[in-house]
């Protein structure tokens, strides 16, 4: 099979592949998902107080959250609805599912696959989704459009990079310099797209057609800006787990990964996103929401094997690609909510125009995420929690 017919293959195979930073910009009166929901119960996980092979119960608070509870309070609301997009950077809502850790918890959690951020927000404002995981970007976009929508956790950090045909250059990561004079297929309102321009703006290239300059064509979802690299108009286009891994099996070249990029170091990508109101009014599910995903970070620190066998039951790809999208160093999968991060690229995307400054502190919870962790560090730390007290501290 050539390239051409196995790319066209492997789209087929990944409908709706919209990706963290995806923002479609239509206003939608349903919050619907286009394509049949997948839900996954939490029922695959037994419950560990009744498995004599393991020993959870003589910990505290591991073991039907019964601890937990009684130090948190309980969660005044146990039916949990999560919307995510179809990327493996929400691997950590897939792990606290598959590994039972909703459940220890007390909650009982149903994943819905979306196409894009504006039907997850939709989903938010409906009360038809309790979380979503949403692109920094259209985040901060819808925020400050007035959508009562607040950041209480991130899902990955980096992530992002664009891929271009291999006639244009022999190896990887040549840098934003390879796309001059190049036609480029990109989202906008997606934080690839702001990445490239804060890219190209510190390299002096401007954006527009001619031979010293990069040429950004927009498209409507990620999905359709890789698809577009089969039109010979089409030069080089936007990537995110996992179509970086998906474009290099095709022969393609990596133009650059932004978590390689001195500019983009510890940049936001997916965050847990939640009703500003939802997350005052119901405290202790949130708190519980995040234990369980705090639990799912350590876990995927642990079990590499088990964890990518997690993510394949949500995210229908090759177990190699999500291995390499996950542990190949280029995407860090992370419950902090690293406000330091998502400021610096508020401000960011206002300098290149995405929109109007806005007060983004109404719309940032970093207290769910501290009393989660917290809780959980005074019931037994380990190094993997300590280095995530370490860096919230310093991003917070």
């Amino acid at each position: 099979m050539n390239n051409r017919k196995r790319i066209i293959a492997i789209l087929a195979a990944l409908p709706l592949l919209t990706g963290c930073g995806a923002f479609n910009t239509a206003t939608e009166s349903s919050s619907e998902p286009s394509t049949a929901a997948v839900s996954h119960a939490n029922d695959a996980a037994d419950d560990c107080c009744k498995d004599s092979t393991k020993d959870c119960c003589t910990e505290p608070a591991d073991c039907c959250g019964d601890d937990a509870a009684a130090a948190l309070g309980k969660p005044e609301k146990t039916d949990i609805n999560i919307g995510y997009l179809n990327s493996t950077a929400h691997l950590l809502a897939f792990v606290a599912a598959e590994e039972g850790y909703f459940k220890e918890e007390g909650l009982n959690v149903t994943l819905t696959q979306f196409s894009s951020a504006s039907e997850l927000v939709n989903g938010l404002e409906s009360d038809k989704l309790d979380v979503a995981f949403i692109g920094s970007v259209p985040t901060l976009t819808f925020a400050s459009q007035g959508h009562e929508i607040s950041v209480f956790g991130g899902a990955m950090t980096n992530g992002h990079g664009y891929v271009i045909k291999p006639e244009f250059t022999d190896k990887d990561e040549a840098g934003v310099e390879v796309l001059k004079g190049r036609n480029v297929a990109s989202v906008k309102n997606s934080v690839q797209d702001a990445e490239l321009q804060i890219l190209l703006r510190d390299a002096g290239i401007e954006i527009g057609e001619g031979a010293d300059k990069v040429n950004i064509v927009y498209f409507d979802s990620q999905k359709d800006a890789y698809a577009a690299l089969l039109n010979k108009n089409i030069d080089a286009a936007s990537a995110y787990s996992p179509y970086t891994s998906l474009a290099k099996s095709q022969g393609y070249k990596v133009v650059y990964y932004c978590a390689h990029e001195k500019a983009l170091e510890n940049q936001p990508c997916c965050r847990q996103v939640a009703k500003t109101a939802a997350l005052s009014s119901n405290p202790n599910t949130y708190t519980a929401l995040e234990r369980a995903f705090i639990k799912a970070y350590r876990f995927t620190q642990t079990d590499h094997e088990k964890t990518v066998k997690d993510v394949k039951k949500y995210i229908n790809i090759e177990e190699d690609f999500i291995d390499t999208e996950v542990y190949g160093g280029y995407s860090v999968s992370s419950p902090d909510p690293d406000k330091k991060g998502t400021v610096t690229l508020k401000e960011t995307i206002v300098e290149l125009g995405y929109t109007d400054d806005f007060d983004i502190e109404p719309h940032y919870n970093t207290d769910i995420y501290k009393k989660a962790l917290d809780s959980i560090l005074a019931e037994g730390s380990d190094d993997i929690y300590a280095s995530l007290k370490e860096h919230f501290d310093d991003y917070e």
